[in-house]
């Protein structure tokens, strides 16, 4: 530790605020451009990006707001102000104001101001340096630039950071394997069901072929810091994915709560109340099913890849959001989802879409295991690494 060095992240890296592009001008064509709204710890997502037309820009006037593969940047506004997320794809895309780029400067290694960037201690630096007299939460460039950061020599920093990059092309990789996986499967559930369904096939009901079991109502009272189980609600049921931030946690089970309120890995997920009809699938463990979100249980064990790429098709969405009703917030009933129309498939065509996307569902459930497994390394090894009390031994 004798050759680290404390900096502020101002005087190693650059600090660029974004371009404040006007809202008209956004639309479908033209180049990708980074909201907020994109940053996704820790990546960049690209799927919801808008684009602006910068043909009319002078070509010198757009460039320090350029981002390229690798780079990152910090939200500066709101309620998700300070997430960091990475380019990881090769795209032209420039940033949004609100949003700063980070480059580190000369003699310094870009991943290992990334990594610097990602830790807890950053997040507390943020919450504690909110710029005030705003009507939202903000943080200037020069604040975020006053982030004090431990520095190793040059070759120590490539190394830490190469560590801790290889775990990310990991998760990332397994990341876009679930993302075919859920493709391939998706495709074919549109062939099977939808565009070679049969007239014969009998009319039904979700309910004949899926159980939906709505979740418990713990009392916040029961609530501890640190408990053993992590409560899942609508706000951790996200698109495809479980988000466990913040969730509330109980240490005892309540006498009351049903047995299927303990969630096992595999259980899929379905939000009831504000933003309904997501569905994801639970890929770790102690984990309990609040109110306000359902189970989604098969009837039959063979339904199961069945019950999760029917959840997950668009359509079946914006159905459920259309039903949904409430005056403050929608709220999806049970009831009327187990009640919503269906074409009962044969047992020939289930157990042949079973037969070959259960697979597909396994290895899906068993990536995200992996994906948990290596970010619980990640995480761990990140502080320690960043404070240099985990040193690399170098050549």
């Amino acid at each position: 530790m004798s050759e680290w060095k404390e900096y502020k992240l101002g005087e190693i890296a650059e600090i660029i605020p974004g371009f404040a592009f006007k809202s008209k001008e956004f639309g479908k064509i033209g180049e990708l451009v980074i909201k907020i709204k994109d940053i996704n710890p820790p990546y960049i997502i690209l799927s919801a990006m808008e684009r602006v037309d910068t043909s009319s820009y002078p070509k010198d006037k757009l460039g320090k707001y350029k981002l390229a593969k690798g780079d990152f940047v910090v939200a500066m506004t709101g309620a998700t102000i300070g997430k960091v997320g990475k380019l990881k794809t090769d795209v032209l895309a420039y940033i949004n104001q609100r949003v700063a780029k980070i480059k580190a400067k000369n003699c310094v290694c870009n991943d290992f101001i990334y990594y610097s960037i990602s830790t807890e201690q950053f997040q507390a630096f943020i919450r504690n340096n909110i710029d005030s007299n705003t009507a939202q939460e903000n943080i200037s460039a020069i604040s975020i630039g006053k982030f004090p950061i431990l520095l190793p020599p040059l070759p120590e920093q490539k190394a830490i950071a190469a560590i801790l990059s290889s775990l990310d092309d990991k998760i990332d990789l397994l990341h876009r394997q679930n993302a075919t996986l859920e493709k391939m499967a998706e495709t074919l559930f549109r062939k099977c069901f939808i565009e070679d369904a049969k007239e014969e096939w009998k009319s039904g009901r979700v309910g004949d072929l899926i159980r939906i079991l709505s979740g418990f109502a713990f009392k916040s009272s029961s609530f501890v810091e640190s408990g053993k189980y992590r409560l899942i609600t609508i706000k951790g049921v996200q698109d495809g994915y479980l988000e466990l931030t913040n969730s509330n946690r109980i240490d005892e089970l309540p006498e009351q709560m049903p047995e299927f309120c303990k969630l096992q890995i595999g259980d899929i997920l379905l939000s009831l109340t504000g933003n309904v009809g997501r569905c994801c699938l639970v890929d770790t463990t102690y984990l309990l099913l609040n109110q306000r979100v359902a189970k989604l249980h098969p009837i039959k064990e063979r339904d199961k890849a069945f019950t999760y790429f029917f959840f997950r098709q668009p359509k079946i969405k914006q159905l459920l959001e259309d039903m949904a009703k409430g005056t403050a917030q929608a709220n999806l009933s049970p009831i009327e989802t187990s009640n919503m129309e269906l074409k009962i498939p044969d047992d020939y065509t289930l157990n042949e879409f079973s037969s070959l996307v259960t697979p597909w569902l396994e290895k899906l459930i068993f990536n995200k295991k992996s994906i948990q497994t290596l970010t619980k390394i990640r995480d761990s090894l990140l502080p320690k690494l960043m404070s240099g009390e985990v040193t690399v031994e170098m050549p």
